[in-house]
């Protein structure tokens, strides 16, 4: 009973306390403009830069720019009609996202809100959407493999524990199929997943989800999702949200990795939003500030001091095969290295259709194992040679080529045949090393 008392006694002194410091005073403005997800409000004189504010009938949003007559607000939740002269409350709060470690195995958003079951999650932690980069010193170099499953990353093109890995290609050429494929790989490796959806549908998800769920990847895997209806808002600040949940476990020396799908769709919204807003366009009429955007993101991805890792493989969606566009140089210049996907070898079979010439990993050797690194770069070379060679005497009758020649193209098309590999269909190094044992064996 006493404990009880004294309970309410420190309730009642908190609350006395913070009235007598003004803490329960809150300006109040009014809407002048509304423009789809972005409301103009006057009257808010003290309010800051990405502070959370209520409008109307309970919508909520954040001031994402000020000016000297009024304040801009993107809005992350609608409710009910908004109108001019609707009522907006400032909170004093930063806009920050929930996250719940029971997240694990389901479909949430930015809100800790389960999208399936379409109830909050329990015990919900504020996470800051915009936090300060990890601090350099804090970083070391990244040496540790992550492995995918797909031979002719791993043999060729490697990822580390604390890499940033572009995943580039046309639409429908398996992008998001090799993220699926190393999700799955990530069994019984002690590593956090994390696959954020961006303007994706919800039927798009729930597949996904499924094809994860049958193969027990879903034990492991977070799916953060921002649908194609949620406000533009939502879509544009997930990935930041995702990151930001990512370092939590990185601070407690766990190994994450962080799939976002995809940043092409990400710098369309962020585009949207900034014409919307009436900021100055750049180049494509993209922000000026779009390459500080995805940086701030990307950046994240890194080796920490204290063993934990977030590994990021951004997906980068092309036209035409064209990845000298603007979004995606400004993404290649930021990431470790990229898997460039071809629609050409996807239509002529070539699954995964990995352009072999074009893809880079800069950490190469340093994120193999010993046996790997050894094998990996001749057979490389072998490769590189071979489609050059191929692009030359793609008509010519191979029983007009020289000995030498003969030997190579048809050593060079078994190479290119056993880098084939289905969906879901992971090898592990040791059976990729075996395949290539055999293709030395001639067997």
């Amino acid at each position: 009973m006493n404990h009880a008392i004294n309970t309410v006694d420190s309730v009642l002194s908190e609350k006395i306390s913070a009235i007598k410091s003004g803490l329960n005073v809150y300006s109040t403005g009014s809407v002048r403009l509304v423009r789809e997800y972005i409301v103009e409000a006057t009257g808010l004189e003290n309010v800051s830069y990405f502070e959370k504010v209520i409008i109307g009938e309970g919508s909520e949003g954040y001031v994402d720019a000020i000016r000297q007559d009024c304040i801009l607000i993107a809005l992350t939740r609608i409710k009910g009609k908004l109108q001019v002269g609707d009522k907006v409350v400032s909170t004093g709060e930063e806009f920050t996202a929930n996250y719940s470690s029971q997240s694990v195995g389901h479909i949430v958003n930015m809100f800790g809100e389960d999208c399936l079951a379409g109830k909050t999650m329990e015990n919900l932690l504020n996470v800051k959407v915009e936090t300060e980069a990890i601090p350099i010193m804090d970083r070391i170099s990244v040496t540790r493999p992550l492995l995918t499953g797909i031979t002719g990353i791993d043999l060729i093109y490697p990822i580390g524990r604390g890499q940033r890995q572009l995943i580039i290609g046309d639409k429908k050429t398996g992008k998001t199929q090799i993220a699926l494929d190393t999700i799955y790989n990530q069994r019984d490796q002690e590593i956090l997943c994390i696959y954020v959806a961006i303007g994706k549908t919800k039927k798009e998800v729930k597949d996904i989800y499924n094809q994860l769920l049958r193969r027990g990847a879903m034990e492991y895997t977070i799916i953060l999702a921002a649908f194609n209806d949620d406000p533009a808002p939502v879509l544009r600040n997930t990935p930041y949200a995702a990151l930001a949940m990512a370092r939590t476990h990185l601070e407690q020396s766990e190994d994450v990795l962080v799939v976002i799908d995809d940043l092409k769709r990400h710098a369309d919204v962020c585009r949207e939003i900034a014409l919307l807003m009436g900021k100055t366009p750049g180049r494509d009429a993209y922000p000026p500030d779009i390459f500080y955007a995805h940086s701030r993101v990307l950046e994240m991805g890194c080796q920490h001091k204290n063993g934990g890792s977030i590994t990021i493989l951004p997906i980068c969606e092309t036209r035409g095969g064209d990845i000298t566009d603007y979004i995606s140089t400004n993404i290649i210049s930021i990431t470790d290295g990229q898997i460039v996907l071809s629609a050409k070898s996807f239509e002529k079979g070539q699954k995964p259709a990995i352009n072999y010439g074009l893809s880079v990993s800069r950490l190469g050797g340093a994120v193999q194992e010993a046996a790997m690194k050894r094998t990996g770069p001749p057979i490389r070379r072998e490769l590189l040679a071979y489609l050059e060679q191929r692009e030359i005497f793609e008509l010519a009758n191979i029983d007009e080529m020289g000995e030498s020649m003969k030997r190579s193209m048809i050593r060079g098309a078994r190479i290119l045949d056993m880098l084939k590999q289905h969906k879901y269909a992971i090898r592990t190094s040791k059976e990729s090393l075996t395949m290539v044992q055999n293709l030395d064996r001639g067997e």
